[in-house]
Parts: structure tokens; C-alpha cells; sequence
């Protein structure tokens, strides 16, 4: 399996101590530049992200050309543009986005997208993890992650917490 990671997924993963489980469940993890370099900005000026490196085992690759239909989308960014370009061209498993905008450009695009609580899901299903409401706390506490409380009762649930 194959799949191309946004910042945000990866960004909070790694605040988590949790990005090891990306290549466990995913196989390969892949990710443009702009990615890369936003992930090492925000770990030297936001303090959340202070210290954080981005992953080894995350491949930067250049997506050949970007799709021209999301490169004057305004509600996406640099790093969302050249994930959901390069995703698409390398025809991956999936996109692992969390923005609204992002991952509704990938269904767009007939992009399977995943994001973060998707991700926990999946490694409490796989044996992974052994709880997720825990990690959904420290999301919001350590990352700043915000997520409605209506959605949160639904992941706990999914998950069986």
C-alpha cells in the first residue's frame, strides 16, 4: 500500500510520539516538498511542535505537474495542492489529509482520504494501540487539535471506548 501524507497528519502524529505506525499500517509513506518543509518550519517557530523532526521513512517526492484544476482552489494551500497532485499522478492507496477543504478536493479528484482519526481507528483495529480516547485528549491538549465533541463521542465509539 501506498499513500501520500499531508503536514497536518504527519505534524501531529509525530506530536504524539505515533508516526512509527504510519509505514506499519500503510506500507509506504510518501510526501511532496512543500510538505516536508512546512512540517520542519512548524517544528522551528510553532512551540507545540518544538524539537519534532520529519520522519526518515516518509519519501519526499516532486509530483511531476500539479492538477490544474485545484492550483487556483483558494482554500487550499501549497502542501495540500502538491499532496492531492501528487497523489493523484502516483495513483496512491490514499491521501492522508485532514482539512475540510483538502480532503474534499481529494474526493474531488476520486482520492481516497484518511486523516488522523482515521489513522487511530485503524491501529486500535490492528492492535496498535489499546485506546484512542487517551490519544484524542492529548491531540487537543499537546497539538491544539480541534475537533467537535459530537465527533469525538462518534470516533470514541467507533472505537469502542
Amino acid at each position: 500500500m501506498i499513500v501520500v501524507t499531508d503536514t497536518s497528519v504527519v505534524l501531529n502524529l509525530c506530536c504524539l510520539g505515533l508516526e512509527g505506525m504510519l509505514p506499519k499500517i500503510f506500507g509506504e509513506v510518501l510526501a511532496p516538498p512543500s510538505v516536508a518543509g512546512e512540517f520542519r518550519r512548524l517544528a522551528e517557530v510553532d512551540r507545540r511542535f518544538t524539537g519534532l523532526e520529519f520522519p526518515p521513512f516518509i519519501r519526499v517526492v516532486a509530483p511531476a505537474k500539479l492538477v490544474q484544476k485545484l492550483a487556483g482552489n483558494q482554500k487550499l494551500h501549497a502542501g495540500e495542492i502538491e499532496a492531492l497532485s501528487l497523489a493523484a499522478e502516483e495513483k496512491v492507496d490514499a491521501v492522508l489529509m485532514d482539512e475540510s477543504a483538502g480532503r474534499a478536493a481529494a474526493v474531488g479528484l476520486g482520492l481516497h482520504c484518511i486523516g488522523i482519526l482515521g489513522i487511530l481507528i485503524q491501529a486500535k483495529n490492528t492492535g496498535l494501540l489499546i485506546a484512542v480516547g487517551p490519544l484524542l485528549d492529548e491531540l487537543e491538549a499537546k497539538a491544539g487539535f480541534w475537533m467537535a465533541s459530537s465527533l469525538k463521542q462518534r470516533i470514541l465509539k467507533i472505537a469502542k471506548e
